[in-house]
C-alpha cells in the first residue's frame, strides 16, 4: 500500500534545538547518524537539576541551534545548563514519522494549516491520493522508503511543545487541547529500523500489505 512520498527529512543535532533540513540521509540501525546525539541537562537554577533542559521547560529553545545560543536562553531564565554527547538522546524510538493527512482534523478545528514542523518529525510524508488510515492502524507494520526498512512502535504521545509556534509566534494551547479530545494525545508515528539503508526526498513510503489486515 502506498502512503505517500517523503516532502521533507530532518536531523535534530541537539535535542529541542532547531533541526537541520536534509535533501537525504543514510539511517543505520540506531536511527539517523547525529540525530538528537547532544542533550543539555540542568546544573542549577531549576528544580530539575540533573535532568534534561528541554522544550517543555524552555518555549524557545526550538529557535536556537549553536549550543552558545542555548546556553545564553538558558542563562536568561536564570537556569545554568551543560551539554552533554552521547549516541542518541531519544524520547522513545529512533525515527519519527509525520503524514500529512494526520495533521487536517487538526487544522480544521484551529481554522490554519498547522505546521508539520512543530511536530519535529525525521521523515514528513506527504499522502498519496486514498491514504486514510490512522497512527494505531498502522502499528507493527513494515514501511519501506529508500532502501530502508522500518518497523512501527507505536503513536507518538505529544506534550506541550507543539504548541509552540515554529517560528516564534504566539503559542496556541488549543492544540494540545484538540489532540488530548480528538486524537488520544497521538500524532505522528515511532519507528524502529529493520534494514538500514538511504531516503531521499521525494522517496515513496509503502507499507507492506502482507502485515495490513
Amino acid at each position: 500500500m502506498l502512503i505517500g512520498t517523503i516532502d521533507a527529512l530532518r536531523r535534530y543535532p541537539i535535542k529541542s534545538l532547531a533541526g537541520e533540513t536534509l535533501e537525504s540521509v543514510e539511517v543505520g540501525e540506531s536511527g539517523i547518524p547525529g540525530d538528537r546525539a547532544g542533550a543539555f541537562f540542568v546544573r542549577s537554577g531549576s528544580e530539575r537539576i540533573g535532568k534534561l533542559y528541554r522544550g517543555k521547560e524552555h518555549d524557545r529553545l526550538h529557535l536556537v541551534a549553536t549550543p552558545g545560543a542555548a546556553r545564553a536562553a538558558a542563562a536568561a531564565r536564570g537556569v545554568n545548563v551543560e551539554l552533554q554527547n552521547g549516541t542518541h538522546y531519544f524520547d522513545d524510538a529512533p525515527v519519527s514519522l509525520l503524514v500529512d493527512r494526520w495533521l487536517d482534523s487538526l487544522s480544521a478545528h484551529v481554522g490554519y494549516a498547522v505546521e508539520w514542523e512543530r511536530f519535529r518529525p525525521n521523515f514528513f510524508v506527504r499522502g498519496a491520493d486514498g491514504f486514510d488510515q490512522e497512527e494505531a492502524a498502522l502499528v507493527g507494520d513494515d514501511l519501506e522508503l529508500g532502501s530502508v526498512l522500518l518497523r512501527v512502535r507505536c503513536p507518538i504521545e505529544r506534550c506541550v511543545t507543539p504548541t509552540y509556534h515554529p517560528r516564534g509566534g504566539v503559542t496556541d494551547p488549543r492544540i494540545l487541547r484538540f489532540l488530548a479530545q480528538q486524537r488520544n494525545t497521538w500524532m505522528g508515528i515511532y519507528c524502529d529500523v529493520v534494514r538500514p539503508g538511504v531516503v531521499r526526498v521525494g522517496d515513496d513510503v509503502k507499507a507492506d500489505e502482507r502485515t495490513i489486515a
